[in-house]
């Protein structure tokens, strides 16, 4: 720790120590930090919930899998021109994010930016690859240190999930996912898209895991292949329309009418966490 003192004799306070900061002792402090910075400007930003795209770095749109990239661009924005209908008080709805560097992410954040909406990415330092990409929204481009804090923002706020093809990060990104969602981890419902149906069938052989006793049959409906941006779309817009969309609805009607049932009894198999997001409904108690 740094013993400088400043002009009056007093040592800096802990938290302008920067040899204290960037050592062991402060670990906790950048974990905190790399969680409350986000929150912070998500709150200030208005952004209720999003639409992840995980997918290859290294995927180019004049490369041997451009149509992957082009295609992720189209159903960003896709999905952006849709959302933005469900703007109210300035909030955003289902707002494209991408761990934010080149490729698949580029492609993602650079569609949504074609239809005039926010997009997030969640950068990671890297020693290749990983610079932020010029397509995100300004004020929403974050950089972490630790893999399992960007893990977090990524699952959070998400109510959606495509996967484009991708190397080690995308598997490791999906799985997690699907494992959050297997476990009944999430605290929501959400809807995942495999993007790609012939270069994951070559990379993948998930039918052997259902053989093998290795996960249930009914685990492989946690997730649908698409092929086209248009069905990725529809599988999209029906997903957050039943999970999301039709029930935060009912549940509008209902306080209108001034007929709310108890906390934790909105509607038959649904909470209150359902519909206000499980940080939103802790506060209210």
């Amino acid at each position: 720790m740094t013993n400088d003192k400043t002009s009056d004799g007093r040592k800096p306070v802990a938290y302008l120590d920067q040899d204290f900061l960037n050592s062991p002792d402060a670990r906790a402090i950048r974990l905190l930090a790399e969680y409350l910075e986000p929150l912070a400007v998500f709150r200030h930003q208005k952004i209720r919930d999003t639409v992840v795209f995980f997918g290859s770095a290294r995927v180019r749109d004049d490369g041997p899998l451009a149509k992957y990239y082009d295609d992720a661009r189209r159903l960003a924005r896709m999905v952006t021109e849709w959302a933005a209908q469900f703007t109210e008080n300035g909030t955003h709805r289902f707002v494209v994010c991408s761990g934010g560097g080149p490729g698949i992410m580029e492609a993602a954040n650079r569609g949504a930016a074609d239809a005039g909406g926010k997009t997030i990415g969640l950068n990671i330092g890297l020693p290749f690859e990983q610079l932020p990409n010029p397509y995100i929204t300004p004020g929403l481009s974050f950089e972490f240190h630790y893999f399992f804090m960007r893990k977090l923002w990524f699952a959070y706020l998400a109510k959606a999930l495509v996967v484009f093809p991708g190397g080690f990060g995308t598997l490791d990104e999906m799985f997690e996912i699907l494992t959050l969602a297997q476990t009944h981890k999430l605290a929501k419902k959400i809807t995942v898209v495999v993007y790609g149906l012939d270069y994951w069938k070559r990379v993948l052989n998930l039918d052997a895991l259902v053989d093998t006793g290795a996960i249930a049959p009914k685990d492989m409906e946690l997730f649908q292949f698409a092929d086209t941006p248009e069905q990725a779309f529809e599988i999209l817009r029906l997903g957050l329309t039943e999970n999301y969309l039709e029930p935060e609805a009912a549940a509008g009607r209902l306080a209108e009418s001034q007929e709310m049932p108890p906390p934790g009894e909105l509607l038959e198999g649904w909470t209150v966490e359902d519909f206000l997001g499980p940080e939103m409904a802790k506060t209210s108690k």
